[in-house]
């Protein structure tokens, strides 16, 4: 369970900085972020090793840059369920995805069970 808060709280944390960082991407309010976390996390665990699977041909085509793409798209569907997160582009939705995946790697370096 602390597993599961510390990950949901990371993605809260990286969201957030998406919606600063970003003008494309916006979260109106706390719980809207405390949910679009709780949901993206859902979708990358669930939803996004089927679609791996699915467009493995074309990420092979593409050299893997189709993995960005479906991140995006994930990242707006996450959008779209979640009222008060908001993304406007699929071009956003990739950089929302890169910026939520790069803040989330970094404070994920301060987490204590990798410390020790």
């Amino acid at each position: 369970m602390k597993r599961f808060l510390t990950h949901w709280f990371t993605v809260a944390v990286a969201l957030a900085a998406a919606g600063w960082i970003l003008p494309g991407v916006t979260v109106r309010s706390l719980p809207a972020l405390a949910v679009a976390a709780l949901v993206l996390g859902f979708l990358n665990a669930i939803v996004r090793p089927v679609l791996l699977i699915l467009t493995l041909p074309i990420t092979l085509l593409t050299l893997g840059l189709f993995y960005l793409v479906l991140n995006g798209l994930l990242f707006m569907l996450a959008a779209a369920v979640v009222p008060g997160f908001e993304v406007r582009s699929l071009g956003w939705a990739v950089l929302g995805s890169l910026v939520v995946s790069v803040v989330s790697w970094f404070v994920g370096i301060w987490d204590e069970e990798e410390l020790v």
